[in-house]
């Protein structure tokens, strides 16, 4: 079975493993992401902040690409671009005047009829029901779901999970033989887009959430954005600086975690490309 697959900027660069492991998982299920031809990015955390109808037209053409080329449905790992994607469809479709001038610009036909999936939607459609029979080696160990800003809110466009308290990946990691833990940092801040501009905010942020953790008895933080993960496994010098202490908490993608629980290699996984090892987790 073929789905459309939107990759975005994150996973072609700096977060490749979650594309990898994405991508190994649906396999692993039956399911081929076929990536939308000629995508582009869609703004990210930045153009909503500089130009609201280029913010729109971003997005806007990759929705129109991707129904161009018969998609009914679009899986969208990356958490900001799932958010960009799913607030510009909810904008134009209550906009027609907006709606009018972006599909001019574009010169390419716009509706609001594709589905998008962020990660967890994905695997709850097409692969949850049959983890259980496919559980190699059961992930035995105490997690913390990290779910960060933009999976979840604005919860009236999006209407994925509970803003404050989500459920989705907890019930996934409970699945596969983990543990969640009950903590109170499931969509606190990561620091986002400050990685490069304020690290030092980053630390800050980033490192509470790490701190809470590891607190708590968690072996690892799962999350299911590029930026969360970067922020909170490249960055973890300057949180351990922060913290004053050092920290060994590995941040593995929800595919990840996944895919060891039903038997893909590492290697398949991308797993090696982490910061923070993740060796002593399976």
């Amino acid at each position: 079975m073929e789905i459309g697959f939107y990759p975005g900027c994150s996973l072609n660069g700096t977060s490749s493993e979650y594309a990898q492991s994405t991508l190994a998982l649906a396999k692993a299920f039956g399911v081929t992401p076929v990536e939308v031809s000629d995508w582009n990015c869609c703004g990210a955390t930045a153009a909503h902040n500089l130009n609201h109808e280029l913010a729109a037209a971003l997005p806007a053409r990759v929705l129109a690409l991707a129904q161009q080329q018969g998609f009914s449905e679009i899986l969208v790992p990356c958490a900001a671009c799932y958010n960009r994607l799913s607030v510009t469809q909810h904008t134009l479709s209550g906009n027609e005047a907006l709606q009018s001038d972006i599909s001019e610009a574009l010169q390419m036909p716009l509706s609001g009829n594709l589905r998008i999936l962020n990660v967890m939607q994905f695997i709850e459609k097409y692969i949850a029901k049959e983890i259980p029979q496919k559980i190699v080696k059961p992930l035995t160990r105490k997690v913390a779901c990290y779910y960060g800003c933009l999976l979840v809110r604005p919860h009236d466009v999006l209407q994925f999970d509970r803003t404050e308290d989500p459920q989705s990946m907890d019930t996934l990691m409970a699945a596969i033989g983990a543990t969640p833990i009950d903590w109170g940092y499931k969509t606190e801040c990561c620091g986002a887009g400050f990685s490069v501009s304020r690290t030092d905010v980053v630390a800050k942020l980033s490192g509470k959430i790490v701190q809470d953790a590891v607190e708590r008895g968690a072996e690892a933080i799962i999350v299911a954005c590029p930026m969360c993960q970067s922020n909170l496994d490249m960055r973890r010098p300057h949180i351990d600086s922060y913290l004053k202490m050092k920290t060994t908490i590995p941040v593995m993608y929800v595919t990840q975690a996944i895919g060891l629980a039903v038997g893909l290699s590492r290697k398949e996984l991308g797993l090696e490309k982490l910061f923070v090892t993740a060796k002593h987790v399976a």
